[in-house]
């Protein structure tokens, strides 16, 4: 190995990058669609443009959760839990 790392420590470390990467954009685009404009905000009564700003935040969530669980359930060796069996 020429770099001197352990594939098991590059998968690793790529993982962490890939969750931060991911968590981070979410959030860049919660703010930028639901806090900038307002929509995240309910003033005097609550409006079609919030309960549409928050099913999608609430969606948008769930995927997230989603895609990080699935990050993160391999084993130890990389392989996805069922691979062993």
């Amino acid at each position: 190995m020429p770099s001197g790392i352990e594939p098991e420590m590059v998968k690793f470390m790529l993982r962490i990058v890939r969750t931060l990467s991911v968590s981070l954009l979410w959030m860049l685009v919660q703010v930028v669609a639901g806090i900038m404009p307002g929509y995240a905000f309910v003033e005097g009564r609550f409006t079609w443009q919030n309960g549409l700003y928050y099913l999608f935040f609430l969606t948008s969530l769930s995927g997230l959760i989603v895609y990080l669980y699935r990050q993160w359930r391999h084993t130890e060796s990389g392989d996805p839990p069922d691979a062993h069996s």
